[in-house]
């Protein structure tokens, strides 16, 4: 169960220093290596065959994939591999990199069937935005994040770290940006011993709720935020929600809980961890890559990016939001965000009757 929120004390049966594989720091796991896993040429080839026989369904309607299992995408030898790599997500350092998808030969459309198909392996696709997009497109579209209805995906600016709303979040790399667009991960449990033995009565502060902004995507009879503690001590596991710009945006809402000053400078104390590069790791993503982290052990960044003039250039990556059935139990205060905190059936944002609607990437 979940302890109530006791600013003064931590929650029952938290320890003062968390360990386990989840608990890394960047630098030592750069140093040790092992985290970027090629394709073998024998994956690719299955996942072309399972791929292929979908992509003139999908390029007549997109939403073919919308009920896709893994049992209508066979993966018979690559099937277990994934099986290691969830199991990697959701039980070890929180993260894994698949190298080697050949975006050049196949094409865009064909890439896009073989990471959806890939997905369902790890997890159900869970909706990404208003419109009920399962298949994501992160690109700069020349938005500004001042603009409240605008999340920071869709600009080129640094995205800072944060967690997405679903237990695991997939990104296939179909084009580099012309410089910057780094991907940076930092451990929520690294983070959380850090501010513990660090500054506690600043930790503590982030067990309690805090209002994150909507950013326009409001469910039916909701608040345009939620109130979900940053760190969250459920079932002998700790959890972390995070998005600092738009935990200062949801300031704009009269109703919305106040940041105290403490409230801040437990807030900024945070951020200077997570850019601390005695913490966090940074990766290049190539085009072809594979990247899966789980939101409740990890918080990811993207650095801000310069890209081509010419639009087919320009960087692109396709996004995936997942529910594993075998992921870790969730308050129930997650129900705000999550919608639900059913493994399997949890995350996304959903708000439309368009909900699972698809959309290819341009070929």
């Amino acid at each position: 169960m979940q302890a109530s929120i006791d600013l003064n004390d931590f929650p029952a049966g938290l320890d003062a220093r968390l360990e386990g594989p989840g608990a890394w720091y960047g630098p030592a796991l750069a140093a040790r290596g092992g985290w970027i896993e090629p394709l073998l040429p024998a994956e690719i080839d299955e996942l072309a065959t399972a791929a292929e026989p979908w992509l003139a369904r999908v390029e007549r309607d997109a939403r073919a994939l919308n009920e896709l299992t893994p049992a209508d995408f066979p993966l018979p030898t690559f099937a277990p591999r994934l099986a290691r790599v969830t199991d990697e997500l959701l039980h070890g350092r929180g993260f894994a990199l698949l190298r080697g998808l050949p975006v050049a030969r196949w094409g865009t459309h064909l890439c896009a069937v073989a990471f959806y198909g890939l997905g369902v392996h790890i997890g159900r696709p869970r909706t990404q935005n208003a419109q009920g997009h399962l298949l994501g497109h992160v690109r700069d579209l020349g938005l500004r994040s001042g603009d409240p209805n605008v999340r920071i995906y869709q600009t080129h600016e640094r995205q800072t770290f944060h967690t997405d709303s679903a237990d695991v979040v997939g990104l296939l790399c179909l084009q580099t940006a012309k410089s910057g667009g780094l991907s940076a991960l930092v451990s929520s449990i690294t983070l959380y011993n850090e501010l513990r033995a660090r500054r506690p009565d600043l930790a503590r502060r982030l067990f309690a709720p805090f209002a994150t902004d909507r950013r326009g995507e409001v469910p039916p009879g909701a608040k345009p935020y939620f109130t979900i503690p940053i760190f969250n001590w459920y079932a002998d596991a700790l959890s972390a929600i995070y998005q600092r710009q738009y935990i200062d945006s949801a300031q704009r809402f009269a109703d919305a809980p106040r940041l105290t000053p403490k409230d801040i400078e437990a807030l900024d104390l945070l951020d200077a961890l997570t850019d601390d590069p005695a913490l966090n790791l940074t990766m290049t993503l190539e085009r072809g890559d594979l990247q899966f982290v789980h939101n409740h052990t990890l918080l990811h960044d993207r650095t801000a990016f310069e890209d081509y003039p010419e639009p087919e250039r320009r960087r692109y990556l396709l996004r995936l939001w997942l529910a594993p059935e075998g992921a870790r139990p969730l308050p129930p205060v997650f129900a705000q965000r999550y919608g639900s905190v059913v493994p399997g059936a949890r995350g996304g944002v959903t708000l439309t009757k368009d909900a699972g609607m698809m959309h290819l990437p341009d070929a």
